[in-house]
């Protein structure tokens, strides 16, 4: 015990003062030289050859993930209600329904209570949902009066008008540009979004609200943080989607911009009943490489986040070279599955070409599953995406999610889930 908190005063002491100093790189020319785990070769180095090999390494791949990048959840005994808040048949100029549900998370003493916020098509009891947390509060996805404003915390934000933590009138339909529900609706697909910080609020709180507080147990160097959270929250939204008779839980898409592409994508790893799994923008921890230790980094974002990810993962602050996983094999974890990565030409914080390989170092495992082999090693032009089971675009432009980005996740859904139009 005497030498691992040594090792984390150490650890501590690198990431304060590299939070002192840090400057990103953004010049390829800087990159240091770095060596990627392979995703097909045991801890003990012997090779994965079959389906069966790639079960017990996948177990390897993600025990380490949990252990040393995002944190395990306990087990979880409590229970699930949900109830419905409200409804309309004719949303969205009559094309949609659309639902209010309240999910009541409780251990029996404690509660968290999460609001989701659904559009379905009219003619539609099949259709595929994109399933995403916002993060501002539903009212902001829509300019529709009657959806609820969250009454949990909330990051204070002068363009929506918060100042108190508390989200208000003023917020309605402002961000409704990341949210195109008509064109999502209008393609067949549904869509539930629920506000992020209703699971786990966004700040170092010492894990004592949102569903932490429902779990009595220590904590220790592999306790989860609030990714893990956020990703343990989309899966009791799939428990209910399974209770749904509207909704067709063999169908949902994972999607998550930013930190919440982070949570979506160990969601997807989590959580074998998502279909698919979109990651936009994600950047570090999420679909960039560490090792290259471009824009953002372990170190920076352990320093400004330090309730994202287990107390384990700040072991690899300045020390990149010695973690045991990186990213192509979180994005591996979703074979055969089809995941998408999307990058912002403007976005260097997130390293594009660090999430572009990513998708080309995952390729391999899903060739060993019967996949299709990503076809390029170069970064593809703006705008060109490259459409598959491992699927990758970048387009110009800054940190954001975009309707370009929302059409070529529905083209890729739209192929996988056979829709037509």
């Amino acid at each position: 015990m005497k030498k691992y908190t040594g090792f984390l005063l150490l650890a501590f002491l690198q990431y304060f003062s590299f939070g002192q100093q840090f400057t990103a790189n953004y010049d390829e020319a800087k990159i240091p030289a770095y060596s990627l785990p392979d995703p097909l070769i045991f801890n003990n180095g012997t090779a994965v050859k079959s389906l069966k090999d790639w079960k017990i390494r996948r177990a390897e791949i993600y025990s380490d993930f949990e252990k040393e990048v995002f944190g395990a959840v306990p087990k979880w005994n409590g229970s699930l209600r949900w109830v419905v808040l409200s409804s309309k048949d004719d949303a969205i100029e009559g094309i949609a329904k659309r639902r209010e549900v309240r999910l009541e998370l409780s251990n029996g003493i404690q509660k968290n209570d999460l609001t989701i916020l659904i559009y379905l098509p009219q003619n539609s009891k099949d259709a595929p949902v994109f399933l995403s947390y916002n993060f501002d509060g539903n009212h902001t996805t829509t300019t529709d009066s009657d959806v609820l404003i969250p009454d949990s915390w909330v990051s204070n934000n002068k363009e929506l008008g918060i100042l108190n933590n508390h989200a208000n009138e003023n917020g309605r339909g402002k961000m409704i540009s990341r949210w195109p529900v008509k064109e999502i609706v209008s393609h067949g697909f549904g869509l539930a979004t629920v506000y992020y910080g209703d699971v786990d609020p966004d700040f170092d709180d010492g894990f004592k609200n949102g569903v932490h507080q429902l779990f009595d147990s220590g904590r220790d160097s592999t306790s989860w943080g609030a990714v893990v959270a956020w990703a343990w929250g989309l899966s009791r939204i799939m428990d209910y989607f399974e209770k749904d008779q509207e909704i067709n839980a063999n169908k949902i898409i994972v999607l998550g911009h930013s930190r919440l592409g982070k949570a979506a994508l160990w969601a997807g790893a989590s959580d074998l009943r998502f279909a698919m799994v979109v990651s936009n923008c994600s950047g570090c921890g999420g679909a960039a490489l560490s090792k290259r230790i471009y824009g953002e980094t372990v170190g920076s974002i352990n320093h400004a986040f330090p309730h994202w990810f287990c107390n384990n993962f700040k072991k690899y602050s300045l020390r990149e070279d010695l973690l045991p996983v990186d990213q192509h094999e979180l994005i591996a974890l979703m074979a055969p599955r089809p995941v998408y990565v999307a990058s912002a030409a403007d976005d260097l914080w997130a390293d594009p070409k660090g999430e572009f390989l990513a998708c080309v170092y995952a390729s391999p495992v899903y060739e060993l599953l019967g996949g299709k082999k990503f076809p390029v090693k170069e970064m593809p032009m703006l705008c060109a995406p490259i459409l598959g089971d491992i699927s990758y675009h970048i387009r110009p432009g800054k940190h954001d999610i975009t309707l370009y980005d929302w059409n070529c996740y529905m083209d890729v859904a739209s192929q996988f889930f056979k829709l037509s139009h």
